[in-house]
C-alpha cells in the first residue's frame, strides 16, 4: 500500500504556490540527492509550467557519486532544467547559486528587475538551511523533522536577487508505493506517520540488494544477509535493542537502522536510478489502467441491474393505477 502523509497545511501551501507562481522567474527546487526522483514533487512540476527550475541535489555527501551522475546525465539537455550536486554545508556550493540562477534567467538581475526565485521542495530536504546559508543569517527555522516551515517568506539575497520561500509540501497521493517507502526511509515523512519496522524492512531489502557490503561492514555481519527481517533482528541484538528476556525489540532495532541510514553512518547511497524509476512508473500506469478497467466493468454490470429495478418500479406504478 505504501506510505501516505498529507497534513492539512499542505493544501494551503499548494494554493499559495499556485497564486504566486506568476510572479516567479525561476524555481530553486531542493532535492534529496539520495532519492533524486522520489523527492521531486510532481504537483510542483505542474504548477511551475514553463518557469525554469534549478535542481539542487542536496546532501551530496551522503550520496553515491556514481548513481548521482546517472541522474545528472538523465536531465542534461532538458530545456528549462539545470541540476547540480549540492551541500548547504559547503560555502563554495552556496556561492555558485547566484551564478546558476543568472545563467537560467539572463534577462533579469538588476535592481529594477530583480530575479525572483522561489525555493521549493518536499519536507526535510534542506530548504531552510539553504535560505540561511544564502542570506548569511538565520531567518528560516531549521529542524531535523519534516514540515518545519509553514509560511511563505520573501527575502533579499543581494541587489537584483530575491528569494520566496515556501512550505515543504508532499502531494495528496503518492501513487508509487516504492517511492513512498524511499521517502519514509530517508526521513521526508514525519516519523509519527510511519510504521518503523515496516519502513526499516523496506530499507533493508534495498540495502541487501544494492549495498550489501556497506550493510555487512556497518554491523560487522559474519556473512552477507539475504533476509530483511532476520537482518533487523541481528542489528537489534548487536545494538542492545532488547527487551526483558533477551528478546529483540524490533521497533528499537528499526530506529537504530533508520538513524544510521539517514545520518550516513551506513555509507553513501542513492536509492534509485533513471531506469528503475521508468520501470516503476510503467507498473504504476498498468495498475491504474487495471483499476480503471475494473471500475468500468462494475459500472457496466450495474446498468442491467438498475434497468431491471427501474422496470420493476414502472410495473408497480402501472398496477397501482389499475
Amino acid at each position: 500500500m505504501g506510505v501516505q502523509w498529507y497534513p492539512g497545511h499542505m493544501n494551503k501551501a499548494r494554493r499559495e504556490i499556485e497564486d504566486v507562481m506568476t510572479q516567479v522567474d525561476i524555481v530553486i527546487e531542493v532535492l534529496d540527492a539520495r532519492i533524486p526522483d522520489s523527492s521531486q514533487n510532481p504537483m510542483l512540476n505542474t504548477l511551475r509550467g514553463e518557469v525554469p527550475v534549478l535542481r539542487l541535489l542536496n546532501k551530496k555527501d551522503l550520496a553515491d557519486k556514481t548513481r548521482l551522475h546517472l541522474w545528472l546525465e538523465h536531465w542534461r539537455g532538458n530545456d528549462g532544467i539545470l541540476a547540480h550536486p549540492f551541500s548547504t554545508l559547503e560555502k563554495s556550493d552556496v556561492a555558485k547559486i547566484s551564478q546558476w540562477v543568472a545563467q537560467m534567467v539572463p534577462h533579469r538581475g538588476s535592481a529594477e528587475k530583480p530575479i525572483r526565485a522561489m525555493i521549493a521542495g518536499i519536507p526535510n530536504v534542506g530548504k531552510s538551511s539553504l535560505m540561511n546559508a544564502l542570506l548569511g543569517r538565520r531567518v528560516a527555522k531549521v529542524g531535523d523533522e519534516p514540515a518545519v516551515t509553514k509560511a511563505q517568506q520573501k527575502l533579499k539575497v543581494k541587489e537584483g536577487f530575491q528569494l520566496l520561500d515556501t512550505p515543504g509540501i508532499l502531494w495528496p497521493k503518492i501513487e508509487n508505493p516504492d517511492a513512498s517507502y524511499r521517502l519514509a526511509v530517508t526521513g521526508a515523512v514525519r516519523d509519527t506517520a510511519i510504521d518503523y519496522e515496516d519502513v526499516a524492512l523496506a530499507g533493508l531489502k534495498f540495502f541487501i540488494a544494492d549495498y550489501v557490503e556497506a550493510l555487512t561492514t556497518r554491523y560487522k555481519l559474519k556473512e552477507a544477509p539475504n533476509d530483511p527481517y532476520e537482518t533487523l533482528k541481528i542489528i537489534g541484538s548487536k545494538r542492545g535493542a532488547l527487551r526483558s528476556g533477551g528478546k529483540v525489540d524490533m521497533h528499537k532495532a528499526a530506529e537504530v537502522f533508520l538513524n544510521d541510514v539517514r545520518t550516513g553512518a551506513i555509507g553513501p547511497y542513492v536509492m534509485e536510478t533513471p531506469d528503475m524509476i521508468a520501470a516503476e512508473e510503467l507498473l504504476v500506469e498498468e495498475a491504474k489502467a487495471k483499476k480503471e478497467a475494473e471500475r468500468q466493468a462494475r459500472l457496466a454490470a450495474a446498468v442491467p441491474q438498475r434497468q431491471q429495478a427501474s422496470n420493476q418500479e414502472y410495473r408497480r406504478q402501472q398496477q397501482d393505477k389499475e
